[in-house]
C-alpha cells in the first residue's frame, strides 16, 4: 500500500469519483458511471473546482483514488455570522471499506472547516443510509435537525 493521501480533486479524478457516486443501488438510480466525463460531470466539476467556497476532495492510495467527498463553506447570519461547512456525498470505494478511510477523510474535512472559520458542520445523509447513521454519530454528529429536499 502507498501512502494515502487527501487533496483537492482534479478533471481526471472525475471517472473514480462518479465510479464511487453510482456504487449503491441508491446512487444507481441517480448517477451514470459509464458516461463520467458527460458535459453535465464536466460542468459542475468546473463551477465546484471554480468557487473559492467549495472543495471536491479525493483520498488516494498512490494513482488510485478511493474516497471523495465535498465541502462547501456556507456564509450565514444565523448564530452571530457564522460559517457552516456543508459535507455531501462522502464515498469510500467498495473494495476499501472497513478500513476506516472513512472516519480519516471526514476527520480530515472537519479540520478543514475548523481552517475555514466554520462554527458548525453539518451533512444530510438518505434515511435509508443506516450504517452511514451509525457511522457519523460514531464521529460525534447528532442528528439534531429533519432535513427536507424538493426535486426540481
Amino acid at each position: 500500500m502507498s501512502e494515502v493521501l487527501i487533496r483537492r480533486a482534479e478533471k481526471a479524478d472525475l471517472p473514480a469519483i462518479v465510479a464511487m457516486l453510482a456504487d449503491d443501488a441508491l446512487g444507481r438510480a441517480r448517477e451514470n458511471a459509464s458516461i463520467p466525463l458527460a458535459q453535465s460531470y464536466q460542468d459542475a466539476f468546473a463551477a465546484i473546482d471554480g468557487n473559492q467556497n467549495q472543495f471536491l476532495a479525493v483520498m488516494t492510495d498512490g494513482a488510485e483514488v478511493i474516497g471523495t467527498l465535498q465541502i462547501s463553506f456556507l456564509p450565514g447570519l444565523s448564530l452571530q455570522g457564522a460559517w457552516r461547512g456543508q459535507i455531501e456525498a462522502v464515498r469510500v470505494a467498495a473494495n476499501r471499506r472497513g478500513e476506516r478511510l472513512g472516519q480519516r477523510l471526514l476527520e480530515w474535512a472537519i479540520g478543514k472547516c475548523r481552517e475555514h472559520g466554520c462554527r458548525i458542520v453539518q451533512l444530510t445523509t438518505n434515511k435509508s443510509r443506516l450504517d452511514a447513521h451509525r457511522f457519523y454519530e460514531r464521529l460525534g454528529f447528532k442528528a439534531s435537525h429533519i432535513g427536507y429536499k424538493l426535486e426540481l
